[in-house]
């Protein structure tokens, strides 16, 4: 128990209550137990960028998926986001994301854009040239 609060006796499923979180959902209920974003081959890294698809399923579609799966499309259509982004947004752990992040884009939802392999960002000598001319003018 902690202090400050009730001490008297427990209701049955109180452990599934938190007085100011209110119900508890674990998070292997949210994605259905399962801990990989299904068989598609994307790769959810945190600096992933997710933007909803414009040529997504229609909206009656859209209102038969879960609370979290539209939480994270209502984040995406304001913007495009990272996966870290939506994380913190929809205050998710990062796996749970990646998990349904894999649905949506099954279903064809949300695009993912991966980030840039680092064999292909630009040398550190060229960046530090670049530096070095822009600080001469």
């Amino acid at each position: 128990m902690t202090e400050g609060r009730d001490s008297g006796p427990q209701q049955p499923g109180s452990q599934w209550y938190d007085a100011e979180a209110g119900p508890l959902v674990r998070p292997y209920a949210m994605t259905g137990g399962r801990t990989k974003p299904g068989p598609s081959n994307v790769r959810f890294d945190l600096i992933a960028l997710v933007v909803v698809d414009d040529n997504a399923a229609d909206k009656a579609a859209e209102s038969l998926l879960g609370p979290e799966h539209r939480a994270l499309l209502a984040l995406c259509r304001s913007e495009t986001q990272s996966v870290a982004e939506l994380a913190a947004d929809a205050d998710l752990p990062v796996g749970v994301v990646r998990v349904l992040l894999g649905d949506l884009l099954e279903a064809g939802y949300v695009k993912v854009s991966r980030p840039v392999p680092p064999a292909q960002l630009p040398d550190e000598k060229i960046l530090r040239e670049v530096i070095d001319g822009l600080r001469a003018l």
